[in-house]
């Protein structure tokens, strides 16, 4: 398996240092379904690895919805066991639900976008065989990424226990009032806060809910925890960024209907005086790109950076 690093690394054969080129001797292809043409693409991208001679297996969801002869199915857990390389295609969500689960295995991952943003599959679709052609060939890009993991303590004892790639997001109840936590980072108190809620994200989870509500752009590279209130009620609740080495507590003091999200798995019904503890994880995720990937790329194409008014339209 490819060698996890915290900065883009090329692995051409033009590099003149010597260096391994990563084999990628068995393929597993995750596709998100329905997503418009996705057996369509998922038959092709099978067709063209299998046609480099390395071995392809499908997970055991994805090949319910096929019918090619010979499929070889496995779950994410078994994939993670056996798998070089993970070719996740579908949206962003698809690809935290991989990287939730494959991230104990380190197994590297390589998106294709079947979705609408994309800033984690990040290789369009109408592009994937040529710009898969190149990467199985050693012309890659290597980042990491990493991790949150929390628990919901209840009277001292856990109750719920998760993993996010993107963020933490203790909210309100629909149609409920605001929410008052109380945050504390490393044992020490922060504030006492009333709102719709707050997040926690990573720098990857940066571009996601916390956007939206008014944080800052964290680089991927960046070692830090992103607190973001969520509507908040007094103005000076501001964004705040922590060491990614903060461990991270919330209180619920008052509030209807609260509950706390880890990317997407949910969990109802909290009551006054849970806890939810956050920290970054031990383990952390391998993105794969097409060599001379850009961080910034991405961002001016998804976030329309690169889009510019006419010159009629800045007259008006």
């Amino acid at each position: 398996m490819l060698p996890a690093t915290s900065s883009p690394v090329s692995v051409a054969a033009s590099d003149t240092a010597p260096r391994a080129v990563p084999a990628f001797a068995t393929v597993a292809l995750v596709g998100r379904y329905p997503a418009a043409g996705i057996t369509a693409s998922l038959t092709e991208v099978a067709a063209f690895v299998s046609s480099t001679g390395r071995a392809v297996i499908f997970e055991t969801e994805t090949a319910r919805h096929l019918t090619l002869p010979g499929m070889r199915a496995m779950s994410l857990p078994e994939i993670g066991l056996h798998a070089d390389v993970a070719i996740v295609l579908g949206g962003d969500g698809t690809m935290l639900g991989v990287a939730r689960q494959l991230a104990a295995f380190d197994v590297p991952m390589i998106g294709i976008n079947q979705g609408r943003l994309g800033f984690m599959t990040d290789i369009p679709a109408e592009r994937m065989i040529a710009v898969l052609t190149d990467m199985l060939d050693g012309k890659i890009g290597s980042e990491q990424r990493s991790l949150l993991e929390g628990a919901v303590l209840r009277d001292g004892a856990p109750i719920f226990e998760a993993m996010a790639v993107n963020d933490v997001v203790v909210s309100r109840g629909a149609g409920s009032g605001m929410i008052e936590l109380r945050v504390e980072v490393d044992g020490h108190f922060m504030y006492n806060q009333r709102s719709d809620g707050l997040i926690v994200g990573t720098p990857t989870g940066s571009t996601a809910y916390a956007l939206s509500a008014g944080g800052p752009l964290l680089h991927p590279s960046l070692g830090g925890l992103v607190l973001v209130p969520i509507a908040p009620h007094a103005l000076s609740n501001r964004p705040i960024v922590v060491p990614d080495s903060s461990q991270i507590v919330i209180e619920v003091i008052s509030g209807r209907d609260c509950s706390v999200n880890f990317d997407m798995q949910s969990l109802a019904s909290l009551q006054h005086h849970d806890r939810i503890l956050i920290r970054r994880s031990a383990h952390a995720i391998t993105f794969l790109h097409p060599q001379g990937w850009s961080y910034y790329d991405t961002l001016r194409e998804k976030l329309h950076w690169n889009e510019y008014p006419s010159v009629e339209g800045r007259l008006k």
